[in-house]
């Protein structure tokens, strides 16, 4: 009894402390690969809160392979995903450039200005090109 009570507790206090905040809003690597635009949100005990983050592996093949790991990790969290679309992403640290193109097959084109606006939260001194 106490035990499982423990666990209840423990969950819920993680998933408060953690949620959407937990989540940070770009993960990308280095190089050119593919990327997805991601919903989050948290129905936590203060209603629904929401973010969109940006992610890109280049170990992934495929937009959907990115969003899998991504959706994984949050559910793990008690997080609602839902995927946007997608594209590609050259970023070169060296030069502190980040370009943004394309588009998935199976997502369809992400909104390269709204994917922008979140890298710059992590890369504020980079030039962002965005083509269509």
């Amino acid at each position: 009894m106490l035990k499982s009570a423990v666990g209840i507790i423990a969950r819920y206090a993680r998933r408060f402390s953690l949620g959407s905040n937990a989540v940070p809003n770009v993960d990308i690597e280095e190089g050119q690969f593919k990327y997805v635009l991601i919903k989050i949100k948290d129905r936590g005990n203060s209603g629904v809160s929401e973010k969109t983050i940006v992610r890109g592996y280049k170990d992934c093949k495929w937009h959907s392979d990115i969003y899998a790991r991504c959706s994984a990790h949050c559910q793990a969290m008690g997080l609602e995903t839902e995927v946007l679309g997608g594209g590609k992403i050259e970023h070169d640290p060296s030069t502190k450039k980040i370009k943004v193109f394309g588009e998935s097959t199976g997502y369809g084109k992400a909104d390269h200005e709204e994917t922008k606006k979140i890298l710059l939260t992590k890369y504020p001194d980079y030039t962002i090109e965005v083509t269509e």
